[in-house]
């Protein structure tokens, strides 16, 4: 599985799934985004190199030689969590200036699930059409929109909801909320 972070607000999300993934035993190809650095410096308070740790392999931004962007590598999919609007766009426009963008373009050519994960709000007409665009192509787009029926406590609650609703999608068997029963 691909998984690129990028620099929206809320890297945890990201950090927290390799987390699940790994104790999974999923195989990650892990992409960091320049911006996500500096957010993973304040947000996380670790370093890049930290977080790095919990993927199977990690590639540079801007090595577009990587094998991830090949069709012929095969992987289940890609998800970039969290997305940041200028990701989504460059996407939503086949616009393939880095390896994030590019392993996005090839993941959709070759008909693999792609997951974005946006965190921003309010959301312009620009995200939106964006958005649309992208889910009539088949991207599945999770907007980092907790819910709270399964009565979150703490913060830790409220990322496992979304990153649980990730894995849901992903095919990944977890426990990390209590679903709605009724």
């Amino acid at each position: 599985m691909t998984v690129a972070i990028t620099g929206a607000s809320g890297v945890a999300y990201g950090k927290r799934l390799l987390e699940i993934l790994q104790e999974s035993q999923v195989e990650t190809y892990l992409i960091i985004s320049e911006a996500a650095e500096s957010v993973i410096a304040h947000e996380l308070k670790m370093t890049k190199r930290e977080l790095e740790r919990l993927a199977s392999y990690v590639y540079d931004v801007n090595d577009v030689s990587a094998p991830i962007v090949s069709g012929s590598f095969k992987t289940d999919g890609m998800i970039v969590i969290p997305c940041s609007m200028k990701t989504l766009a460059g996407i939503a426009q086949g616009y393939s200036e880095n390896l994030i963008l590019r392993a996005a373009d090839v993941t959709l050519k070759e008909k693999r699930k792609l997951i974005l994960v946006p965190r921003e709000t309010p959301l312009s007409m620009v995200h939106l059409r964006n958005m649309l665009d992208l889910a009539s192509q088949g991207v599945l787009v999770l907007p980092a929109m907790p819910a709270y029926y399964h009565q979150p406590k703490k913060l830790e609650d409220i990322v496992d909801f979304i990153v649980g609703k990730a894995l849901d999608l992903l095919g990944v068997e977890h426990e990390l909320f209590k679903r709605w029963s009724g």
